[in-house]
């Protein structure tokens, strides 16, 4: 297995979705509880959520002994019309990553599922005029992320947007430049779209330049998928667990990782918005000690 991984976590692992939200903990508190739980590395999170002034957040990251592995943006890239709004985001935040010398932009692309209520927002296939703008917007923004911040873009599948499963995945990456169009494999949204993280890592090494490690719960999989819950009632019904009790398991995911460089960025993401302020910290206190454990990192 690889040993040799960046270990970090993220908000998320802390339930923090958005910027601001009466459901979440402070940036203060994550960040303190972040470093009790044995993280050196971190994911910006929502855009907002921690300082944005860069001094201040070198500041605030330097007495804690935190360092920034990437930042993360978002939008519908398959609407052309979306693609100035997203790249003036994207520029903002490459601008703040390359501050604190992060190399990365995770970017998620924009669901067809409403993230609170779970209603569908539009048709869960793209026709072929989306599709294009999505390709063709990833490249693009890539390119002008990299060529004007330095940092590089990792494109997230995800649950319930357009790119979700194993097969989307690969055409994505057939119609996208992989001299600035990287991914950002999550461990979690693969196996809740039924797909094979090792076989993916496998198959497109070169391309994964970034990982989001979470694991599923098969029953509450099960469930949802019987009952066609959307994305969000399952998060709430702990469809993201606490590693080791999902899948794919350490050891799929450890297969896997030995296929990329050994200094690639592994960030937890244990989805569980909403969640309790006391739960996250004994949980990734646990997790850190199980990845170590697990030759992970």
């Amino acid at each position: 297995m690889n040993s040799r991984t960046r270990i970090g976590s993220a908000p998320d692992s802390w339930g923090v979705w958005f910027p601001e939200d009466p459901h979440q903990t402070t940036w203060t508190r994550f960040l303190d509880e972040l470093a009790l739980a044995g993280y050196s590395w971190l994911e910006l999170g929502p855009y907002g959520f921690l300082p944005t002034d860069p001094e201040v957040l070198r500041e605030e990251l330097g007495r804690r002994n935190l360092r920034l592995s990437g930042a993360t943006a978002g939008g519908p890239l398959h609407l052309r019309e979306a693609h100035e709004n997203i790249r003036k985001e994207l520029l903002q935040v490459g601008r703040l990553a390359a501050s604190q010398e992060a190399r990365y932009v995770v970017f998620l692309p924009a669901m067809y599922r409403d993230l609170h209520n779970g209603a569908l927002l539009e048709p869960s296939e793209l026709d072929a005029d989306g599709r294009r703008a999505l390709v063709e917007g990833a490249t693009e923004l890539a390119r002008a992320l990299y060529e004007e911040t330095g940092t590089r873009f990792v494109f997230h599948p995800h649950a319930e947007t357009h790119v979700e499963t194993d097969e989307q995945i690969a055409a994505f990456l057939a119609d996208t430049d992989p001299g600035f169009v990287g991914l950002c494999l999550d461990t979690g949204h693969v196996a809740y779209r039924h797909g094979d993280t090792r076989r993916l890592m496998r198959e497109f090494a070169e391309r994964i330049w970034y990982v989001h490690l979470k694991q599923v719960d098969p029953q509450i999989l099960g469930r949802a998928d019987r009952q066609q819950l959307p994305f969000a009632k399952a998060v709430q019904l702990g469809v993201m667990c606490e590693p080791p009790q999902g899948v794919p398991s350490l050891q799929e995911i450890g297969e896997g990782l030995a296929h990329l460089p050994d200094d690639t960025f592994v960030i937890v993401e244990q989805d569980m918005y909403p969640c309790a302020l006391d739960h996250p910290l004994p949980v990734a206190t646990r997790t850190r000690r199980v990845l170590h454990d697990s030759a992970i990192g």
